[in-house]
């Protein structure tokens, strides 16, 4: 157990200050002065100074939105803290060698994403020399389903907050069951793939990322137009779980054994488009010109 020493922060008194508005900033602050190691709930309430049951709505809140993440209940800072700094956090020097070998080897979009809430939010991304090629948005919340890195995320969720998220968001019975099927796979192989279903004319392809005492935290991917991707999607998707894998273990989390290539091949699913939106979450939002 690490002994980094807590820091507490007084509340600055405010003029004609709003309670709660206050005690969300606190909590903020204070969980930012005391990263990595993090608080738990009852210091937290101890150094604002509040009790147990408000502090715990607030806190409760700002994990779900993204800004805080719970683990072995302590609470640190989430991956939507970053959207509240210019540019973001920055992005470690292995991460961003990774995506720049995969565009390099596939001539296609590599990215990085992360989830908020039950957002999915691409925090770094680069970009090929193809006049035609995927551009994903970045630092913006997207859902989850059905891009490439949702289906990732939703697949390694703990089973209580997915099935909570399925049901509030796809309350269908039949399509619940199809979208559970369909994670099965992608926790079986490391893969998910969203093929059209966002966009017809994209592909995306996505693995989960490990840290250690955080699970799946992070994810990697290629994205690019379904014309070039789907020849390919194969060797894409074994190079993209293999990055992955690497990205894991440093982390010092040991990867998993996925059993990627024991099923049918990605080539021989067919895209479904029916019914989806036409706004692209991790599969690219555009083809560029």
């Amino acid at each position: 157990m690490s002994s980094k020493k807590v820091i507490p922060i007084r509340p600055v008194a405010r003029t004609l200050e709003h309670r709660t508005v206050s005690r969300v900033m606190a909590i903020l602050e204070l969980i930012a002065a005391n990263e990595p190691v993090g608080l738990r709930l009852a210091e937290l309430c101890d150094m604002i100074g509040a009790p147990k049951s408000s502090v715990h709505g607030l806190v409760r809140g700002l994990v779900i939105t993204g800004y805080l993440r719970e683990t072995q209940g302590r609470y640190c800072r989430g991956p939507a803290s970053a959207m509240l700094t210019i540019g973001g956090e920055q992005i470690p020097a292995a991460f961003r060698h990774a995506l720049q070998e995969l565009t390099d080897g596939w001539n296609e979009t590599a990215f990085l994403a992360t989830l908020a809430g039950d957002s999915v939010i691409n925090i770094d991304l680069v970009e090929p020399h193809q006049i035609i090629r995927a551009s994903p948005p970045i630092h913006e919340r997207r859902p989850m389903w059905p891009s490439s890195s949702g289906k990732v995320f939703l697949a390694f969720m703990d089973a209580r907050r997915r099935d909570n998220y399925l049901n509030r968001v796809h309350p269908d019975p039949k399509e619940r069951a199809s979208i559970l099927a369909e994670l099965e796979i992608v926790r079986a192989t490391g893969v998910g793939c969203s093929r059209g279903e966002v966009n017809p004319e994209l592909y995306g392809i996505s693995s989960p990322i490990m840290v250690a005492d955080a699970g799946v935290t992070f994810t990697v991917g290629l994205a690019g137009p379904s014309t070039r991707m789907s020849l390919n999607v194969d060797a894409v998707a074994a190079a993209v779980l293999g990055t992955a894998q690497r990205l894991s273990s440093h982390n010092a989390y040991p990867a998993p054994d996925f059993t990627f290539g024991s099923i049918p091949s990605l080539r021989e699913a067919e895209p479904r488009t029916a019914g989806r939106p036409t706004h692209v979450i991790t599969s690219g939002t555009r083809l560029d010109s």
